[in-house]
């Protein structure tokens, strides 16, 4: 068996030394590889944080976006805008890293509540009042198929509230003190009073659409009913109460299509427009903050008052990832933080938190309310009672004489008379009562056809027929047309119900008698000393002369809206608002 050779001393020692000089390269590898790993960490870290938000579409792809879309309704809108740019001003981020944003839509309680029946694009919403929660969640539980017996999911998740307002009657102020205003209570009454002995004085609420609308309905059935808490279906079906609210919404001037229109008009109109309306709180403390003019005063009824609550809520659709959960929940801790309730304070609403002080707030006397008000507010009924009240109040509001005026010109042959045709069905399909008045104007060249003014009881399936018969060949005698039906109306002189005339058109003028000065002078004249009647115009295509028609409508107080396949639904909720 060999054996090496015996090292000398001196090579014995050459040899450690390259074996510590090898270590040494080793190690030095070894920490310049794990150096090197550890700035791949951390550079890729930074990379992904300081990634501008729209250059992570990953997060969506895989179902890990942290984006909320909140729907909110637009009396809350300015609100609701200073709050979610701040929100998102953290730069908030979920464990995931994940960046946490809020994106707005504005709809209408009615609109929001079909759009989140219908599969929404929303994960969260804010209505006006919890009222809406219920019934979306009831609605939802009907439209689920599960078993006898078996729970149905519920669409609702969480929800909290960040911002209250009572519902309030709003005048001027010297009207306020006409109506008693500070010394006497005034409510309902006071104003149904006054509306039934002065022919003059134009009084408004909103449809039941709306919260105000539906809340100040719901205070004139407690106050026909003479009870502040418990209101029962029969409370709301009894005649008495049903003869007391029908006396009230006799004297309505007309429905309009929520608060914020209603409040353009009085920054435009001023008091030409309205003596009294219903509003939130939070709108007249604003129009008396932004504007120098004649002051505005809320009146809390002395019935009782009815608050809108503006709940923020999670919606449970299957669509909502987890970090979008994240979000939400970091929007609600903020929405409650006490940065948040100074904002609400702020912008006219009263905070939730109730131990947020209203002293030195806007909610003061120089603003037209009064913080110790109301003094009785009124319960909330169940979700049932709030059903019979919708439903019987289509029956005790003001009903309405409505004529079509529909252009069958030449110009509407083909996609815009089949638009016109769908939106008059879905307009005569969504009128629920046969009591509605309704009659049909058709021009081309000259009047075509006229089908009387009358019940739709009567003639409901004629009006349809008549729709469904249209026909387009001929010019444009618009303004004959408008004329036609204002004339009928105003030898009618129904001074007891609303009187609107819509008419549809897509061509300019070219073919009438009659001249727009003198129907604007017509109608002016027929307004103010005969029965006023409201014009609603909408026009189909680019080629409709709105100054025409805009002229027309605002001589009678109304408005002229654009009309194509995609807004007939919303067209129906604007002139269906009215009647």
């Amino acid at each position: 068996m060999s054996s090496k050779p015996k090292q000398s001393r001196a090579e014995q020692q050459a040899a450690r030394q390259r074996s510590q000089r090898i270590g040494a390269i080793v190690i030095s590898a070894m920490t310049l590889i794990s150096f090197l790993c550890i700035c791949g960490v951390v550079l890729s870290l930074f990379l992904r944080d300081s990634r501008p938000i729209s250059q992570t579409p990953s997060a969506q792809e895989n179902g890990r976006t942290a984006s909320l879309t909140l729907a909110s309704t637009p009396d809350k809108a300015e609100l609701m805008r200073t709050l979610v740019d701040r929100f998102n001003a953290q730069q908030l981020r979920t464990t995931d890293r994940q960046p946490m944003q809020v994106q707005l839509v504005e709809l209408t309680p009615d609109v929001m509540i079909e759009e989140a029946l219908a599969g929404p694009t929303f994960q969260a919403m804010s209505p006006d009042s919890s009222i809406w929660l219920d019934q979306l969640d009831r609605r939802w539980s009907e439209a689920q198929q599960v078993e006898e017996g078996a729970i149905a999911p519920s669409l609702v998740g969480e929800s909290v509230r960040f911002a209250i307002s009572p519902v309030v009657i709003a005048a001027w102020e010297d009207v306020a003190r006409s109506l008693g205003w500070p010394d006497q209570p005034t409510g309902w009454q006071e104003i149904q009073q006054r509306a039934a002995a002065d022919p003059n004085f134009r009084w408004s609420h909103p449809g039941a659409n709306v919260a105000s609308g539906l809340l100040a309905t719901l205070a004139e059935f407690y106050a026909g009913a003479g009870k502040t808490r418990g209101l029962t279906e029969q409370d709301a079906t009894a005649q008495s109460t049903l003869d007391y609210v029908s006396a009230v919404e006799r004297t309505v001037k007309f429905y309009g299509e929520g608060e914020a229109a209603i409040m353009q008009r009085i920054r435009q109109e001023g008091r030409a427009f309205l003596d009294a309306f219903v509003v939130q709180e939070h709108l007249v403390v604003n129009h008396n903050r932004q504007n120098s003019g004649d002051r505005l005063v809320a009146l809390y009824p002395s019935e009782g008052t009815l608050w809108a609550d503006h709940p923020l809520a999670l919606l449970e659709a299957g669509n909502v990832t987890d970090n979008q959960r994240q979000t939400w929940r970091a929007l609600r801790d903020f929405m409650q933080s006490a940065e948040a309730q100074r904002i609400v304070l702020e912008s006219g609403f009263r905070p939730a938190d109730l131990s947020v002080s209203l002293a030195d707030s806007p909610i003061a006397a120089a603003n037209g309310v009064d913080a110790s008000q109301p003094q009785t507010t009124l319960q909330v009924p169940g979700p049932a009672v709030v059903d019979v009240v919708q439903n019987v109040w289509q029956f005790t509001k003001r009903k309405a004489n409505i004529f079509l005026v529909v252009d069958t010109s030449g110009s509407m042959e083909g996609e815009k008379l089949a638009a016109t045709q769908a939106a008059l069905r879905e307009f005569m399909a969504q009128i629920k009562g046969n009591e509605e008045r309704v009659g049909l104007v058709e021009f081309g060249s000259t009047v075509n056809n006229i089908a009387p003014l009358d019940a739709l009881a009567n003639n409901r399936s004629q009006i349809e027929r008549d729709i469904d018969r249209l026909q387009a060949y001929g010019n444009t005698a618009l303004l004959d047309g408008v004329r036609t039906a204002y004339n009928r109306l105003q030898k009618l002189g129904d001074a007891e119900r609303i009187n609107a005339i819509v008419v549809m058109t897509d061509g300019r003028e070219n073919n009438s008698l009659t001249t727009l000065s003198e129907l604007q002078r017509e109608i002016q004249r027929g307004n103010s000393q005969g029965t006023p009647v409201v014009i609603f115009a909408i026009a189909f295509g680019e080629d409709a002369d709105y100054d025409v028609l805009r002229a027309i409508a605002e001589s009678s107080g109304g408005q002229v809206r654009q009309g194509d396949l995609n807004t007939i639904r919303n067209l129906y909720r604007l002139l269906s608002s009215y009647f």
